[in-house]
């Protein structure tokens, strides 16, 4: 017996150990993600897009991973490699930001932004802005080269002009995939208003559409596209961005959540977060900002709180949309409640994963 228990006492406690399945290994055994992204959450399937639409939706998915994750390598902060996937996105016409943005109402492009530094706390954001080439950089000089944190309109044009950043006409981001968008939602207003004020058919439609406010639940399609970035760099501090054209047809200076911090974008030194959806929602719920208060005050997982703050709060509100959520321990979470998002991640090694649809 004493042998017995000497022997047990002389094991290596590897030893003694029961081995972990494969599915259960610790999370330090894999490879860390270092940058995670998004193109936006809707009406994401198979049938609605074409071979080419989707290998080109992938490639610049992946060129976005990989000029993001090219910075961490060479030693940038998250902060370099938020503005370098996002500035590869925002010149994509595949996306709903910078060169593919949907139209206003009256015909322009009108673009959002926001950028957060999880080490410091730091902040900045822009919204309303026409002639802007990438927004999230003025969203980061606002941040790093001003006093405050939102600019709009034709003030943070300015403001961009006095820190050199690239300014185009409006028609830069013009494509005509979003210009059809815009005639089928305003086409949709008017039939609208047509069937609601009793107007016969040969009757003209009048001029004025459907103010967007009165769209509750407008369809998914026309929220698509939105993008987004969360970096966790060398020194293990994170960052997070948000880049946005809004939605097709939007009225009235309408500014959804990718500029509002909290809502589309939040950082600290656990987590960072970006948003896409039906911006509102987002907005009213606090949806980025409520997964860090979640894992900070209930001490839950960045999967149990991000899977909670969509599938419940968001869901049970309402909205649809989903998050990328990058922890400081290179854990990626992105839940989603709709068809789709287009997504994906890069970790320490250099492997890419992409994704678009809900069975992947």
């Amino acid at each position: 017996m004493r042998l017995a228990l000497l022997f047990c006492l002389l094991l290596p406690t590897s030893l003694m150990a029961q081995p972990n399945p494969p599915d259960t290994l610790p999370a330090s055994v894999e490879p860390r993600a270092v940058l995670v992204i998004h193109g936006g959450a809707g009406t994401i399937r198979r049938d609605l897009l074409d071979e080419a639409s989707e290998a080109s939706i992938r490639a610049a998915l992946t060129t976005a991973l990989e000029a993001g994750y090219a910075e961490i390598q060479g030693g940038a902060s998250a902060m370099d490699a938020v503005t370098a996937a996002i500035t590869v996105l925002e010149d994509s016409p595949r996306f709903n930001a910078g060169r593919g943005a949907v139209f206003t109402a009256d015909g322009y492009a009108e673009l959002d932004a926001s950028i957060m530094d999880g080490a410091t706390g730091e902040a900045g954001a822009i919204s309303g802005v026409r002639h802007v080439k990438n927004p999230i950089l003025l969203a980061r000089e606002v941040m790093t080269s001003s006093p405050h944190v939102l600019l709009s309109g034709d003030g943070a044009e300015e403001f961009a002009l006095l820190r050199g950043l690239d300014l185009v006409p409006n028609r830069h981001f013009h494509t005509d995939a979003r210009r059809e968008a815009l005639r089928r939602v305003l086409d949709q207003q008017r039939a609208q208003q047509q069937s609601e004020s009793g107007a016969a058919d040969h009757e003209a439609i009048p001029e004025r559409a459907v103010p967007e406010w009165q769209l509750e639940h407008p369809a998914p399609w026309r929220m698509t596209g939105t993008v987004g970035a969360v970096a966790l760099d060398n020194d293990g501090h994170l960052a997070a961005g948000t880049s946005t054209g809004g939605m097709t047809a939007k009225r009235y200076g309408r500014i959804g959540d990718s500029p509002i911090i909290g809502a589309g974008t939040f950082a600290n030194e656990a987590v960072g977060v970006s948003s896409t959806g039906h911006g509102e929602y987002f907005i009213r719920n606090v949806t980025a900002y409520d997964i860090a208060a979640r894992m900070r005050y209930l001490g839950e997982s960045l999967a149990q709180a991000a899977e909670a703050v969509i599938h419940e709060t968001l869901t049970e509100s309402g909205g649809t949309g989903g998050v990328i959520a990058l922890g400081a321990d290179g854990t990626v979470t992105m839940p989603f409640n709709t068809p789709g998002m287009y997504r994906g991640y890069i970790d320490e090694d250099g492997t890419v994963t992409v994704l678009l649809y809900r069975d992947e």
